[in-house]
């Protein structure tokens, strides 16, 4: 009888060790793969944040063009009158539809 009750301890023993190794290792699986969603995300994040990025660098160089343009007294005067019709004494300006 001692012998059985010694070989029940042991069977006990180890069933609750296995149940607290497998416990630990779904908790560091848990941990990992919340780890790895995050890190996903923020990948993500990133090359979005990157495109928008070069899109906002490639604005700013048409801008900054458009204000070295808009320096320039010849472009300033051309560009109104092309757009909003602005003439020098002794032109006239005529419409012609598109």
């Amino acid at each position: 009888m001692a012998r059985k009750s010694k070989n029940n301890k042991s069977r006990l023993r180890i069933t609750l060790f296995g149940s607290f190794c497998l416990l630990l290792i779904a908790v560091i699986l848990g941990s990992l793969s919340k780890s790895w969603i995050s890190i996903y995300e923020k990948y993500n994040e990133k090359e979005e944040l990157s495109s928008s990025l070069t899109k906002l660098r490639i604005r700013e160089e048409q801008l900054s063009t458009d204000v070295a343009k808009l320096k320039d007294p010849e472009y300033i005067a051309r560009f109104l009158r092309e757009k909003y019709f602005y003439s020098t004494n002794g032109e006239y300006i005529i419409r012609i539809p598109k």
